[in-house]
């Protein structure tokens, strides 16, 4: 990623370098905000069906945006969340899994979507990843195994060198799984997520004696 323009999210790395785990914080973080209005605030719900690592724009401060909007549609008319019907599309391995069973499109699907770019973030990987072993191709399947075993700590980005209190990374990686369940009903809405990952980046700070 360039920091002289506003350029596509391809990886967590900006001039050569890696992103601390506090910009990767404050870029998710910005990332939920867009969305929570265009799922919550805008005058007509937005779904927008594409959220990836390549949609996400960052501009030479590292505050990011959500673009393209080419594969949005217009949700539920009093900003719930009742699906509506519609031809799949999307990037895969971050299509929902409900969504492509039954072609019920909501703002969870969003959620989902997020919750695989976290993943992303977090682990500094890609999400899919074809060169790797079988049970580690698709990021996010290999994140719920681990985090289900308790390995938290080992899926961080190998490239972070800073410390990370083990409560804080089960907390983040816990909320990503979260997003990215299978189950539509159990994910949170964005307003939510961002709540959490505001809560997280300051316990985070508090203690890692930033800020």
């Amino acid at each position: 990623m360039s920091a002289m323009e506003i350029t596509a999210l391809s990886s967590p790395s900006s001039c050569g370098r890696l992103l601390e785990f506090n910009q990767r914080l404050e870029i998710t973080i910005d990332i939920a905000h867009g969305l929570t209005y265009l799922h919550s605030y805008a005058e007509r719900q937005i779904i927008h069906r594409d959220v990836k690592s390549s949609n996400i724009l960052l501009t030479d401060s590292l505050r990011a945006k959500v673009a393209d909007f080419g594969f949005a549609r217009l949700g539920a008319a009093d900003n719930g969340d009742t699906h509506v019907e519609t031809n799949i599309k999307g990037t895969i391995g971050y299509l929902d899994p409900e969504y492509m069973r039954t072609y019920h499109l909501t703002t969870r699907s969003d959620v989902y979507s997020f919750g695989v770019l976290l993943t992303e973030m977090l682990t500094g990987r890609r999400a899919v990843e074809p060169k790797r072993p079988p049970e580690e191709r698709v990021t996010v399947i290999w994140s719920f195994k681990k985090f289900d075993a308790g390995q938290a700590a080992e899926l961080l980005d190998p490239g972070l060198e800073e410390r990370i209190d083990t409560s804080i990374l089960m907390r983040i990686f816990g909320l990503a799984m979260l997003c990215a369940t299978p189950v539509r009903s159990d994910r949170p809405e964005m307003i939510s997520v961002g709540e959490q990952l505001w809560t997280i980046r300051a316990d985070y700070l508090r203690t890692s004696g930033s800020g």
